[in-house]
């Protein structure tokens, strides 16, 4: 594989990696309260986190390229306090991935938190465990495959990016060039075997990772004890 294919490749990983640390940080307190009721709220916001779901990446792409650019009304404010706009940027990279990348994070959490119930939470309310020790020592390590899925799910999906991270970020060569931007320039210029070679590199990539997370959880669901909680 080329330098210039590992490069990319290198990128896509990063990305992937980042996205998903910030994405399961930011994501389990909201699926903790999506997973709480059903208000009319909590509807409302469960549809927007779904959107990515169902939009076209360019369009996620487009109007991110209209807010955060330094004409847009995000770009202008960071330019104000003498930020430059994330725009072709490895940061905008970031960002997009993100919000592309959310419902993949949010859904397995949300699910995966609403299938504890509130037995345990209640027994250890019981015990006297304020509600964040609840959180952390009940809820947490009960819901460990929903976090290993969602964990898999949004790497995989990242790293397979392809509109939202064109639109964003470009096809900068050593910056903002994924692999599967790399692939398209690939198959665009005839260079066929380079193209093979990637693809086939990031289908094992997805498959280990999704092959991983299958034998994990049915060995959960097999009465393994996977993970060891302290």
């Amino acid at each position: 594989m080329a330098g210039a294919d590992l490069t990319a490749l290198w990128i896509s990983l990063r990305l992937a990696a980042i996205t998903t640390a910030l994405l399961l940080l930011l994501c389990t307190p909201l699926a903790w309260w999506l997973a709480g009721g059903r208000s009319r709220t909590r509807v409302l916001i469960d549809a927007v986190v779904s959107l990515p779901l169902v939009l076209p990446p360019t369009v996620l792409g487009f109007y991110l390229l209209i807010l955060l650019g330094p004409v847009g009304p995000v770009g202008r404010v960071l330019g104000e306090i003498g930020l430059a706009s994330p725009m072709f940027t490895f940061t905008g990279l970031v960002i997009g991935s993100m919000l592309y990348s959310l419902p993949f994070v949010v859904q397995p959490l949300r699910d995966a938190f609403e299938a504890l119930g509130p037995r345990s939470l209640e027994v250890a309310a019981t015990l006297r465990a304020s509600p964040w020790n609840r959180f952390f020592t009940v809820a947490m390590p009960l819901a460990a495959r929903g976090f290993l899925t969602a964990a898999v799910l949004s790497f995989a999906h990242t790293l397979g990016e392809f509109g939202v991270v064109l639109m964003i970020g470009g096809n900068i060569p050593g910056r903002t060039q994924t692999a599967s931007i790399a692939i398209y320039n690939h198959a665009e210029t005839l260079q066929y075997g380079a193209a093979n070679r990637l693809s086939a590199t990031l289908i094992v990539i997805a498959f280990a990772l999704l092959l991983g997370v299958y034998t994990v959880t049915r060995q959960g669901r097999d009465g393994v004890r996977v993970w060891r909680w302290h």
